[in-house]
């Protein structure tokens, strides 16, 4: 077990400095980048200046622009007219007046150290922006998928047991329901009836904790937390719930009728062994197997209409944020962050293929 470990973190290293050359060779194909985004807002600024001279003065105000100094065209896109010199001033404060391999490696040093610089356009360093965004992402992330787990895989136990039955019937129902809304759109819905859209106002509409939070006793301080979480987690549950039971329904249907199943029912087996001694350990696997994967997808992507729909600015909107305003080091911060907890999340639920099924021998297999 330990010469797997030890293995598989080596493994981490050269697998997330791989994951972030394609994605930052990806960004230097892409158009657009911070300097476009200021040159693009002097233009806009220069223009509403032009417009209310105009007006004011009833004249036409406008003229083709020039190139830059000695008549070279700029590679930015509204560069021209403006003096190189600022140019190059913008390409040196953004990191960029280097060459793409010497930057990508500063990059790649840096957040080794977990140095991931500060933010191009908030005067915050990236570390205070994660730091501020992770409790968000986490209470989302963790509460989703612990709940999804604990609903999905008891109710796909029960709806293989009963397979065909009204239970069955019935709950297939809901779970098509289920996967027939989105997270989102139900999340609307819980605004309009239960945040005072509309009906009740049982539920806050707004952030991870009200404002008075830190004067609050303990007590209140958790309770006033929960009550928050309610609906967003309630969305984003109903969103993700229904595939992982019917999973987990098949899986315990094609263990339940092996050989090995009927042999232990043939030796007067109790059928509560059967189920959670032998067939159990076995359907799980691939449940297991998911969990990264499903955490992950939590914590970023299915996260970020939540997010935004109940005003909780975590990872995700920061992430998403970043990427359209060509934010690059809250971009890459956030990818690597990600990455990394993907790759060690991978590494325990591969560990946790041991816990459910001891004869699974990480030693003996190789990476």
């Amino acid at each position: 077990m330990g010469a797997y470990v030890v293995r598989r973190l080596i493994l981490l290293v050269p697998t997330l400095f791989a994951i972030m050359l394609v994605n930052f060779a990806v960004v230097q194909i892409v158009p657009g980048g911070p300097v476009e985004r200021v040159l693009a807002q002097i233009d806009r600024t220069a223009t509403s200046a032009t417009a209310r001279i105009s007006g004011a003065s009833g004249e036409t105000v406008g003229g083709a622009q020039t190139p830059g100094a000695g008549g070279q065209p700029s590679k930015y896109r509204g560069a021209q007219g403006l003096d190189p010199a600022f140019i190059a001033q913008l390409e040196k404060q953004f990191g960029l007046d280097k060459p793409a391999p010497e930057r990508f490696w500063l990059m790649m040093t840096s957040y080794l150290r977990f140095d991931f610089g500060k933010s191009f356009f908030r005067d915050q360093s990236v570390v205070s922006l994660v730091a501020e965004k992770l409790p968000v992402s986490i209470s989302l992330g963790l509460w989703t998928t612990l709940l999804t787990y604990l609903i999905s895989i008891p109710l796909g136990i029960a709806k293989a047991v009963r397979d065909g039955s009204r239970f069955d019937v019935w709950t297939s129902g809901v779970v098509i329901a289920g996967n027939a809304i989105p997270s989102f759109l139900f999340a609307i819905l819980l605004v309009v009836v239960f945040a005072g859209g509309r009906y009740f106002q049982w539920f806050p509409l707004r952030g991870l904790v009200s404002d008075d939070w830190h004067s609050l006793a303990w007590p209140a301080r958790i309770a006033d937390y929960l009550w928050h979480m309610v609906l967003p987690i309630t969305a984003m549950v109903v969103g993700g719930f229904a595939s992982l039971a019917i999973l987990t329904k098949n899986s315990f249907l094609e263990e339940i009728h092996k050989q090995y199943v009927m042999t232990a029912r043939a030796k007067g087996l109790a059928e509560r062994r059967v189920l959670y001694g032998h067939v159990f350990r076995n359907a799980m696997l691939i449940v297991i197997a998911g969990f990264p994967s499903a955490f992950i997808g939590v914590l970023f992507t299915g996260a970020l209409l939540i997010e935004v729909i109940f005003s909780l600015d975590g990872l995700g909107l920061l992430g998403f944020e970043a990427a359209l305003n060509r934010d690059y080091p809250v971009m890459f911060a956030t990818l690597y962050v990600f990455t990394l907890i993907g790759l060690l999340l991978g590494l325990i639920g591969d560990l946790t293929y041991m816990l459910v099924d001891p004869r699974i021998d990480f030693e003996s297999r190789e990476v």
